[in-house]
């Protein structure tokens, strides 16, 4: 099976080529944050064809269905350093990163999913408030540069459209070590919805506005979403 993150190696990354970079990257955010705030939250449906779980199956990559995720997403977001993304866009997804503010953390992510992040907080804001609802995120990752799939599978943080939260808390119970021997990942559950302290909100808020939860993939990736809707449907007010 293709592994995913090392993240309790990694922890959560953004993308950091040097203080004249990341003040670039945060003039770009706060130059934005006024248009961010205008866009109309419509919800939507994560896309079934960009879904891991549709060119992943049974531990093995389907080529053709990898290839067809892989060119929409480089198309839509920018090339990610390899030959194939760079056939589909000249310009990188890395150039395309900004810096924003996720229930109080800094997040390095695409800018053309900002408005969609902006609208999963402002539901989560409004609709997990209370006690068995809640959930106050520590540690929030986004972009990377250092791709974290083995063989041909492409990690959707290079793309930026990726998001990990709190990785000590929620486990990724398929991918590599140590995470298969966690405590968390040994508890015999039911669920992956009990091996996660992330709120079912807290998922259901993402899941409105076109992200993917991998906690319903094999990997069992319970701090990991990924927006696979369309940005465009986030039209300005």
């Amino acid at each position: 099976m293709a592994a995913a993150i090392a993240l309790l190696a990694a922890g959560p990354l953004g993308l950091g080529d040097g203080p004249v970079a990341e003040a670039k990257e945060a003039a770009r955010a706060k130059s934005k944050s006024k248009k961010a705030k205008q866009v109309e939250c419509r919800p939507q449906s994560p896309q079934k064809f960009l879904k891991r779980r549709t060119f992943v199956q049974k531990g093995m990559l389907v080529p053709k269905k990898h290839a067809k995720a892989v060119r929409y997403l480089a198309e839509r977001y920018g090339h990610v350093e390899t030959e194939e993304t760079r056939r589909f866009n000249p310009e990188s997804a890395h150039s395309q990163a900004t810096t924003v503010q996720f229930m109080g953390l800094p997040l390095s992510i695409h800018e053309k999913i900002a408005p969609a992040l902006h609208c999963v907080e402002k539901r989560i804001r409004a609709t997990c408030s209370g006690k068995p609802r809640r959930y106050t995120p520590r540690a929030v990752g986004g972009f990377r540069t250092a791709n974290s799939y083995r063989g041909a599978e492409i990690s959707n943080h290079l793309f930026g459209i990726a998001v990990d939260i709190d990785p000590d808390r929620n486990p990724c119970c398929g991918c590599v070590d140590p995470w298969p021997t966690s405590p968390l990942c040994q508890e015999k559950k039911r669920t992956a919805y009990e091996r996660t302290a992330l709120t079912r909100c807290w998922i259901k808020a993402f899941e409105r506005y076109g992200f993917d939860w991998l906690g319903h993939d094999d990997l069992e990736d319970t701090m990991h979403f990924e927006f696979l809707g369309n940005p465009d449907r986030f039209t300005a007010k």
